[in-house]
């Protein structure tokens, strides 16, 4: 409820934007079982069908509803969008190859770091303000993720680090992008991206002289991955960042981190490290703390626009992510 040059929010309403970035994390950190349980194809071979799944839920949902095809809108969209498609290829094709030429912890934890970059970008594009509770929600949750990979930290492979760091500097332009433009349909990133990781992991695999078709149980798990966790997830994340800042968005999603050993455990019987276990429950403790403490109104988060600014970004509302 928000009247011109004051602001108004119902804490339940305030509570739904934060939990539904919470959600997409999870859903996201679900990836962690199909990627594992498709034990017979590489990384670059499991990219291209995740991606394929990803096109096609999302243009076949976008045709059924009358609106084209979304690839075409995603590169004839203006630069944002364009900027936008690059991050988070960025951020896919670096993670992967992070993981690839360093250690899993090494990646893991540099790739985390995305709030903090995501701060630096929000407040030299976006102009956003942080208070000390958005800082302290930082401060917990990067303490968190260290403690969950200190035990196997090493120096690693110097390229896999810079791939990792690169990692992290996607995702938070891309959060930057979507929510500097809130009034954006921005559904069209998803297909546009995917498309441009089927030629790049295309050409990648073939330089390597792999198959592009791997065993069939392995598609079926990246068409799944693609099709369903990460179109879900994005649309959930993508609708509650019109509301909620750049850099609370990354920390609600860190609840992927969270996650990924609660599935793996559920599933494959891994039971994580204590120090996993401690770190997680710190990062959890921080993105929930700082969800509650902003549905309360307790702080009013200056990373937020002015309460004299806020009149000027629309609502969501039923179809504005399709």
């Amino acid at each position: 409820m928000q009247a011109r040059g004051t602001v108004t929010i119902a804490p339940r309403s305030a509570l739904l934007a934060p939990a539904t970035a919470i959600g997409a994390g999870m859903v996201w950190s679900l990836g962690s079982l199909t990627a594992r349980l498709a034990g017979h194809s590489d990384a670059w071979q499991y990219l291209i069908w995740r991606s394929v799944g990803i096109i096609i839920v999302m243009e076949t949902v976008s045709v059924v509803r009358g609106r084209g095809l979304l690839l075409r809108t995603a590169y004839t969209s203006g630069r944002l969008m364009h900027l936008a498609n690059a991050a988070l290829l960025l951020a896919s094709v670096a993670f992967v190859y992070a993981l690839k030429n360093t250690t899993a912890a090494n990646a893991a934890f540099l790739a985390s770091i995305t709030p903090l970059i995501a701060t630096v970008l929000a407040r030299v594009f976006l102009h956003e303000r942080l208070t000390a509770v958005t800082v302290g929600a930082i401060s917990v949750a990067i303490c968190g993720l260290l403690l969950m990979v200190v035990t196997d930290l090493d120096a690693g492979n110097m390229k896999g680090n810079v791939a990792a760091l690169f990692s992290s500097l996607g995702f938070a332009a891309y959060t930057v992008c979507i929510r500097s433009g809130p009034e954006i349909d921005w559904s069209p990133v998803l297909p546009g991206y995917a498309a441009m990781m089927v030629v790049m992991c295309g050409i990648v695999t073939l330089a390597n002289g792999r198959s592009l078709a791997p065993p069939a149980a392995d598609i079926g798990y990246a068409l799944i991955h693609g099709g369903v966790l990460i179109v879900v997830g994005t649309i959930w994340y993508n609708a509650a960042s019109k509301s909620v800042p750049a850099v609370a968005m990354t920390i609600f999603a860190q609840s992927e981190t969270v996650f990924v050993p609660v599935w793996v455990f559920l599933r494959f019987a891994e039971r994580p490290k204590p120090a996993t276990l401690l770190g997680g429950a710190i990062v959890l403790a921080a993105v929930v703390g700082k969800a509650v403490l902003d549905a309360r109104g307790d702080s009013r988060s200056a990373d937020e626009p002015a309460a004299d600014e806020l009149h000027h970004l629309p609502e969501p509302g039923p179809g504005s992510i399709a």
